[in-house]
């Protein structure tokens, strides 16, 4: 089973398996799941203000956080004991696309061109996380 698991998944099972656990949460437990609401939750126990957006009942929505810390422990998880450490197969149109705009690093998942400490004080890492942060901030 463990094998099963190591090995990559298609892009249509593991997308397919994503997009349908907030139809499954709202149909089964009538519960809506969003990241970004967990942001919310994990303000309103944390910064006890009398700020009317933040002042409700977030222990009714404690499992949501539960849900958060399992992806995070789950990525953990696969991304220390789980990786096969075989490089990222590409497409070669692909691996010619990225090469044009820079990105030749293809050895790991995150190329190393767009994802690295070195990257994350220049425009380009300013833009990745104000843009980030918008996307994250309005769902």
């Amino acid at each position: 089973m463990i094998e099963i698991i190591k090995q990559p998944w298609p892009w249509y099972v593991a997308g397919a398996l994503i997009g349908l656990t907030v139809p499954y949460l709202l149909l089964v437990g009538n519960k809506t799941f969003g990241i970004s609401s967990s942001l919310r939750h994990l303000c309103a126990a944390c910064m006890p203000a009398n700020i009317k957006f933040f002042s409700y009942d977030w222990r009714k929505e404690a499992w949501n956080l539960f849900f958060v810390g399992g992806i995070i422990a789950g990525a953990f998880i696969a991304g220390h004991f789980l990786m096969t450490g075989a490089p990222v197969e590409l497409a070669e149109p692909t691996a010619e696309y990225l090469a044009s705009k820079g990105i030749t690093d293809n050895s790991r998942l995150l190329p190393s061109e767009l994802f690295s400490w070195e990257q994350l004080f220049t425009l380009r890492g300013l833009i990745f996380f104000v843009v980030g942060g918008f996307m994250v901030g309005f769902g």
